[in-house]
């Protein structure tokens, strides 16, 4: 489990390429520090285990999912990547809940400045605009953002300075490629009043019972 509050951005050292998945060797200054084997690791946003570490970088094994439901497979030598490791029970929750489980890929279609934030646009697949709402919070490679407006096609998200500083979301251009993760939270309440309305012979989710159970 994640918060979305990036550690520091890492550096793909090498990527060594299966059939259908990766390793890769990631430098980075502070997390390979912290680090124990099996323990998991978000690289932009993909929960991915530790083979192996030192000082100065450490190793993760991609499997194919993940490859097929990320940017993962998409990365080269020299690339920038955000680093978080997984949330302790110490750990203050300053973000949202993230899991780590990419599920798909957006693509940035808008950039603006407002004042001192950056207003950045997405666009994503239909199937996952059903869990995204303004106001609601959502992973972008990795990083905890509150949705500023949603469409039917894309959804827009404002960077703080320190965000577009510190992350790689504020090197992004038009066009580039981002790992989408939606808010958990949606995606259980859908599952179970849909599992409730088969049982009862009712259609499931509605905006009425979104309204009955206390959901708006």
């Amino acid at each position: 489990m994640f918060t979305g509050l990036i550690a520091e951005m890492g550096t793909i050292k090498a990527m060594k390429r299966g059939v259908q998945s990766y390793q890769l060797t990631i430098e980075a200054t502070k997390v390979p520090k912290t680090l124990n084997i099996g323990e998991s690791v978000a690289v932009n946003g993909a929960c991915l285990t530790v083979i192996a570490f030192n000082n100065n970088n450490f190793t993760v094994d991609v499997m194919p999912e993940t490859v097929r439901m990320s940017t993962i497979g998409a990365l080269k030598n020299g690339d920038k990547v955000n680093l978080e490791k997984t949330l302790r029970l110490q750990d203050g929750l300053d973000g949202h809940i993230v899991s780590g489980h990419v599920e798909g890929i957006g693509k940035i279609s808008k950039m603006a400045k407002e004042d001192i934030a950056m207003l950045v646009t997405i666009s994503v697949p239909a199937e996952l605009v059903r869990y995204i709402l303004k106001k609601g919070s959502i992973a972008v490679d990795g990083i905890s953002l509150t949705v500023t407006d949603v469409t039917d096609e894309s959804f827009t998200v404002s960077l703080i300075p320190h965000t577009a500083k510190e992350t790689t979301l504020g090197f992004k251009s038009i066009g580039d490629s981002v790992n989408i993760e939606t808010d958990i939270i949606g995606k259980y309440v859908e599952r179970l009043l849909n599992t409730q309305g088969r049982k009862s012979g009712s259609p499931g989710i509605s905006k009425n019972k979104l309204f009955e159970n206390g959901f708006i």
